[in-house]
C-alpha cells in the first residue's frame, strides 16, 4: 500500500513534507520562481506552483501541516486480520477471479468489521 497501513502518511512523513513546503516558502520569499523552487526541492512544477499561490495568498501558514486527514478506523490487530484475509485472495471471499478491486476490499472490510454501509458487492 502506498501509505502506512493504508490510512495516510505517518507523522514522520507529514513532518518531512511540511519541511519541504516551508522550505519552498523561504525560497519564494527570496524571490525564487516556481521552476527554481521545483528544481531545488526535487518536485514537479505543478506542486511548486500550487505552493507558490497558497504562499502568496496566505503566507507560510498556508503551507503548514494540517495533521492527519483522518484517524484509522481499524486497530493494528484488525489491520493484521485484514491483511491475512486479503492475502487469501478474492476467491476465498466469493469472487471467481483473482483480482482485487477497491469495491471488493471495501466489501471484505465491511463484512469483517461492520464499519461500512453495504452498497452491494
Amino acid at each position: 500500500m502506498r501509505y502506512a497501513q493504508g490510512c495516510g502518511l505517518t507523522a514522520a512523513q507529514r513532518t518531512k513534507r511540511e519541511q519541504v513546503r516551508l522550505r519552498a516558502a523561504e525560497l519564494f520569499a527570496r524571490g525564487h520562481g516556481d521552476i527554481e523552487v521545483a528544481r531545488q526541492l526535487r518536485v514537479t512544477r505543478m506542486p511548486a506552483n500550487r505552493r507558490h499561490r497558497a504562499w502568496a495568498q496566505r503566507g507560510s501558514t498556508a503551507l503548514a501541516s494540517k495533521g492527519p486527514t483522518s484517524l484509522p478506523r481499524l486497530s493494528q490487530e484488525q489491520f493484521a486480520r485484514l491483511r491475512d484475509a486479503l492475502l487469501r485472495g478474492p476467491a476465498a471471499h466469493g469472487w471467481a477471479d483473482r483480482h482485487w478491486t477497491l469495491a471488493r476490499v471495501k466489501t471484505v472490510i465491511g463484512r469483517m468489521f461492520h464499519i461500512f454501509q453495504r452498497y452491494g458487492s
